[in-house]
């Protein structure tokens, strides 16, 4: 058990001091995961820094939390905006970047399609351009998403190296950011070509439906089922027979921490492209989702079913993760039960005015165990 230093508290958990000290450079700190992530390095030793416009949704983790009071430098910028991207990596000179800044809503990408591409892709070669122009960090890592897969609709899982695609704008834009993705990886970033020991090691992270309390995005499960639920409503669920890989937030994100750690030690086997999602057991549609959820935060009104017109989503979507289990060491530590009633403790210390950062750091801290 090893005694880490957060900058508000001392926590105990099972985890190496790799990231002791570690200048990590955040894009999208301001967002959900990236909340929940500035937690855990803060945790962990490690010193963030953020690059992201102001919350995206009211309320927010980051400002429920305070989390600003974690960081040690943040940006407040657009992804889009080159000049003062480069200009804040070449100040922070990281150790790692690790890139979530997004548009990350598929019903908005119907919206703003054209913005959708430009933040998602533009976004994201304005990054590895950086890089390549100042290569300082050691680390790349840029999320992405379970839907850069072209879908066939299969309940069988997709592998990293399947052909891509996306129906919506939004999943074609994180298909198009992967590409970006491997192709700065393998023009600029290569050692077997450059016979470089120095460049940056770049892969990418296809994560699935990320749950969990602090989530308050719209048109999404878990947050629409919450907001209903506080403002005493009925829930209204689309598409109740689709099924998605949810997974408790925390499981993506120890994926990318490991994923990192491995690359940061300097082999081209960890530079590419990996999938982290639930075991096949935990693949349940969005009905059992609501349902389980329902019965673990009460009073509530129930719900019904949409019937409305709504725009395309896929009906069934898996992920295999052989790979990083057998090659990273990496697996899913909470099944869907437990993933689903973490949510509602959230949700229900929340409610009863408990610190929303200690919430989420005594969970870190069980997850760690």
């Amino acid at each position: 058990m090893t005694e880490l230093h957060g900058k508000y508290g001392k926590i105990k958990m099972n985890k190496s001091k790799f990231w002791s000290g570690k200048k990590v450079f955040l894009t999208g700190n301001t967002g959900f995961k990236g909340s929940w992530l500035t937690i855990w390095l803060d945790m962990l030793g490690a010193k963030v820094y953020g690059y992201a416009l102001k919350p995206p949704t009211k309320p927010s983790l980051f400002e429920q939390a305070k989390i600003w009071r974690l960081l040690h430098g943040n940006t407040t910028a657009d992804i889009r905006d080159y000049p003062t991207l480069l200009k804040a990596i070449k100040k922070v000179k990281p150790d790692i970047i690790i890139h979530m800044a997004a548009q990350p809503l598929v019903r908005d990408s119907y919206i703003i399609p054209r913005e959708t591409y430009e933040i998602n892709v533009m976004g994201t070669v304005n990054l590895f351009e950086s890089v390549r122009i100042y290569p300082y960090p050691r680390v790349v890592l840029n999320i992405t998403t379970d839907k850069v897969y072209e879908n066939s609709e299969r309940l069988e899982g997709y592998k990293e190296n399947e052909p891509l695609g996306g129906y919506d704008p939004y999943s074609s834009s994180k298909a198009a950011s992967e590409l970006v993705t491997s192709g700065y990886r393998s023009s600029f970033f290569n050692s077997s070509r450059f016979h470089s020991s120095t460049h940056p090691f770049i892969s990418s992270a296809r994560a699935g439906n990320v749950i969990g309390g602090g989530d308050w995005a719209k048109d999404r499960l878990i947050p629409d089922i919450i907001r209903a639920i506080i403002k005493d409503e009925k829930v209204f669920i689309r598409n109740p027979y689709s099924i998605r890989p949810w997974q408790y937030v925390l499981e993506s994100l120890n994926g990318y921490m490991l994923l990192c750690e491995k690359m940061y030690k300097g082999e081209d086997k960890y530079a590419g492209s990996w999938n982290f999602g639930p075991d096949e057991k935990d693949l349940k549609d969005v009905k059992w989702i609501v349902k389980r959820l329902l019965s673990k935060i009460k009073p509530n009104k129930g719900y019904k079913i949409d019937k409305g017109r709504h725009p395309h989503e896929s009906r069934f979507l898996v992920l295999n993760t052989d790979k990083s289990k057998k090659v990273l060491g990496w697996k899913p530590k909470w099944d869907i039960e437990t993933a689903i009633d973490k949510t509602a403790e959230w949700v229900n210390d929340y409610q009863s005015k408990k610190d929303v950062l200690e919430i989420c750091q005594k969970q870190i801290e069980e997850y760690g165990k």
